[in-house]
């Protein structure tokens, strides 16, 4: 049996956009860095799943909303 790799992919850029966030306030907003939500959006760092959580919370949406695992 062989085990396939995922990709786990956001929305992080698209729905704070919509909001007219800033990354800077949005991670202000979930106790993160801007630094951090701009490795996230670009899909360079995964979070932890309580941070993922946080950000899928400060846009009032259910975590696969805005995290999907293909």
């Amino acid at each position: 049996m062989t085990t396939r790799k995922g990709k786990v992919s956001n929305r992080i850029r698209e729905l704070r956009t919509l909001r007219r966030w800033s990354q800077g306030e949005l991670a202000d907003a979930v106790g993160a860095t801007r630094q951090t939500i701009n490795a996230i959006e670009q899909e360079k760092y995964a979070p932890s799943l309580e941070l993922a959580f946080r950000i899928a919370r400060s846009f009032d949406l259910g975590f696969e909303e805005v995290w999907q695992f293909s």
